[in-house]
């Protein structure tokens, strides 16, 4: 998942881990497995805070393909998130594949979450926080052709009565790509009615409204043999949705650069994020690191970032070392 701008306020089919382990390819049916361990030596922008080893990621995922054509497939998946001990289910859809792109229904990723260009580990001051980028009940369509790409998906939670739409175009052609996403979400994180008493009378206890966030991104990527530059520039608005009392709206910039050499990558990043409601935040943030390619699965690399916060006075630096493993 992308990193939110906490300061401020504070192509598989469905998003998940790429297939590394053939498990059957036999009768027009293909299993893959694929997984992610990510432990890092973490410190960040906290003053007086204290190193500590952080396990960034944790994944499991099993998608499979089915050949009911020579131009359908059925296509289906499911993923496991496990950072913590607790073992969480956050995909689980099927659906159909073709010619005609890939449409697939139930619990995952929404368009939305492969947005932003950052080529930070964790030191970036993020990128858009679109608050909520998955879901239950999510439709989701997508279409690559190589030059042309689109995508659009939406979730509906029956319970809360939230509902978000988003979706992505993008172009691309010789090194250059240009994409734009936009996001409209309506009553993110309600928390519907609950059951209470009033001395012994059942009484319905209305939740949280929830927000109201509206939004979009623009991105753009170059790469040139060893060099690669990207720039974004995005915008999305905060409402609450009972009151429609601008909460934030943010306007986030960003630049930044790599350049490889061999199995060595190095990244040097700027972040500029910027509240437009009275009185609101602004925050400069720069970040630089170094990747060590040890196998096609397996990197290291070491990170350093610096950021200041405007409306909390605060400046400062922290680092990250980490390795991932995937298969």
């Amino acid at each position: 998942m992308k990193k939110t701008l906490l300061a401020l306020a504070v192509l598989t089919a469905a998003g998940s881990a790429n297939a590394g382990i053939n498990l059957y390819d036999a009768n027009g049916v293909k299993v893959d497995l694929s997984g992610a361990v990510e432990v890092q030596l973490y410190d960040n922008f906290e003053k007086h805070g204290d190193s500590t080893i952080r396990l960034d990621d944790g994944d499991l995922a099993l998608n499979a393909t089915v050949a009911v054509s020579e131009n359908l497939n059925v296509v289906s998946g499911t993923a496991f998130k496990y950072e913590s001990r607790d073992l969480q289910n956050y995909e689980l859809w099927a659906g159909f594949s073709g010619d005609f792109g890939t449409l697939t229904f139930g619990r995952q990723l929404l368009v939305s979450d492969d947005s932003g260009i950052g080529k930070d580990y964790e030191l970036g001051a993020g990128q858009i926080d679109w608050v909520q980028t998955d879901g239950d009940r999510v439709a989701k369509y997508v279409y690559d052709n190589g030059t042309f790409y689109t995508a659009v998906s939406h979730e509906m939670d029956t319970n809360h009565s939230t509902t978000i739409t988003d979706g992505r175009v993008g172009f691309r052609t010789g090194g250059l790509d240009i994409r734009a996403y936009g996001y409209d979400g309506k009553r993110i994180s309600a928390e519907g009615f609950t059951l209470g008493n009033d001395n012994g009378t059942p009484v319905i206890i209305p939740g949280k409204a929830g927000e109201n966030v509206r939004g979009y991104n623009l991105e753009a990527q170059y790469a040139m043999g060893a060099i690669n530059l990207a720039a974004s520039f995005g915008q999305v608005e905060y409402k609450a949705a009972d009151t429609k009392i601008t909460d934030k709206k943010i306007d986030l910039y960003e630049i930044n650069g790599s350049y490889k050499i061999d199995n060595t990558t190095m990244a040097l990043g700027y972040v500029r994020g910027e509240d437009k409601v009275a009185h609101g935040n602004v925050i400069n943030n720069v970040y630089a690191n170094v990747t060590q390619q040890l196998h096609s699965n397996v990197r290291a690399y070491v990170e350093v970032g610096y950021a200041d916060d405007k409306k909390d006075s605060l400046e400062d630096f922290g680092y990250v070392a980490g390795l991932e493993v995937k298969f």
